[in-house]
């Protein structure tokens, strides 16, 4: 049997699995490589998995667009485009070596260059999925323009398999720079906030900027002499002469490895316009996406941090904490009565009998 067919077979599989819990009524965990199982309520839901269906199923690096399997790991898929010297633009964490295709899309996280070349649902062409009934669907195509009508595609992007299991995945790539050079300014978190907004005006390559315990850092990305004479422009000295390292500070940063990262609090992600100020909420902040996502370990209470991020403009996710407070709190920021009905009623057309995920994003979905 080729590898085709055996992953043909697994999908066949995985579809019957569902059949059979529709048929009993029984709610599903989906689990691919668990490295994002911390986000969300947790479930004791019937688990169904997903890691034996990986492997590319196409790939055209002229048309810069990949088709993988959602339990194909993403360092595998990474892999392949750095083989080509392409990349996924939008820089999505692992957390984990265990990481797929499958949980990066559901999860829809992006790293540091989010704000410079978008999201993950920008690089969504299209995808396969199971749905709460069994059925086998395929929504959108290989290219940006097959976008008709309803884009399930983007739908399922970030939906945390709450409306169906992902089977297959096509997204745009882009190449990868040639040259990157980061910046550390020392700076007021206020003076950075200013800079970093200033510089989405300006004609320069920065791909990333973020605030840390005092300092500004700002990368850079492109052509080796447009990053150099950029740089010469900007405040700040060169944070390495080493691209390697440079790098690697950015990849800490997205996958939770500063150590800004190795404290006991709970963990929140805020979201608000990139020139609020700092938000009056006691804890560490570090600020991300040029002042757009910024991570707080605070202990105040839960309805103190999401009124104060609401207020400005933004929301709060519950990001890493204990069970018992996730459970309490719930994780994701409370959306309005209209955006709640939007919720259900979308889960009604793709899962009817309720089987995906049941409470990874509310706890009444």
């Amino acid at each position: 049997m080729t590898s085709a067919e055996q992953n043909q077979d697994i999908g066949e599989q995985l579809q019957q699995q569902v059949a059979e819990a529709y048929s009993r009524g029984q709610p599903l965990n989906i689990c691919g490589g668990s490295s994002k199982s911390f986000l969300g309520v947790g479930s004791n839901a019937h688990p169904i998995h997903t890691t034996e269906h990986r492997g590319i199923v196409s790939y055209e690096p002229t048309e810069l667009v990949i088709t993988a399997r959602s339990g194909t790991l993403l360092s595998t898929l990474n892999r392949v485009l750095a083989d080509q010297n392409q990349m996924l633009p939008f820089e999505p964490p692992a957390y984990s070596a265990n990481a797929t295709l499958g949980g990066t899309m559901a999860c829809a996280l992006s790293g540091p260059a989010r704000p410079y070349a978008g999201a993950a649902r920008d690089y969504a062409l299209g995808c396969r999925i199971i749905n709460g009934q069994a059925q086998s669907l395929r929504f959108g195509g290989e290219v940006m323009k097959n976008v008709a009508g309803y884009d399930v595609t983007r739908l399922m992007t970030g939906a945390m398999g709450t409306l169906g299991l992902i089977l297959d995945f096509s997204l745009k790539v882009l190449p990868l720079p040639e040259y990157q050079l980061t910046l550390a300014c020392p700076s007021s978190v206020e003076d950075a906030l200013h800079k970093m907004q200033a510089l989405g005006g300006k004609s320069q390559p920065v791909t990333a900027a973020a605030w840390i315990d005092g300092t500004l850092y700002t990368r850079l990305a492109g052509a080796r002499s447009a990053v150099i004479a950029s740089a010469a422009t900007l405040d700040g000295d060169p944070l390495t002469d080493d691209p390697a390292i440079s790098a690697q500070f950015w990849t800490d940063l997205r996958e939770h490895q500063h150590k800004f990262f190795q404290q006991s609090a709970p963990l929140w992600r805020i979201s608000v316009p990139p020139l609020t100020p700092p938000l009056e909420i006691k804890g560490d902040c570090l600020y991300d996406w040029a002042g757009m996502q910024r991570w707080l370990f605070s202990t105040d209470d839960a309805a103190t941090i999401r009124s104060t991020a609401q207020s400005a403009g933004g929301h709060a996710q519950l990001f890493r904490a204990d069970d018992q407070l996730k459970a309490l709190v719930g994780v994701f920021h409370p959306p309005g009565d209209h955006l709640m009905n939007l919720h259900r009623n979308i889960k009604q057309e793709f899962d009817p009998a309720g089987l995906f995920n049941p409470s990874r994003l509310y706890a009444d979905l």
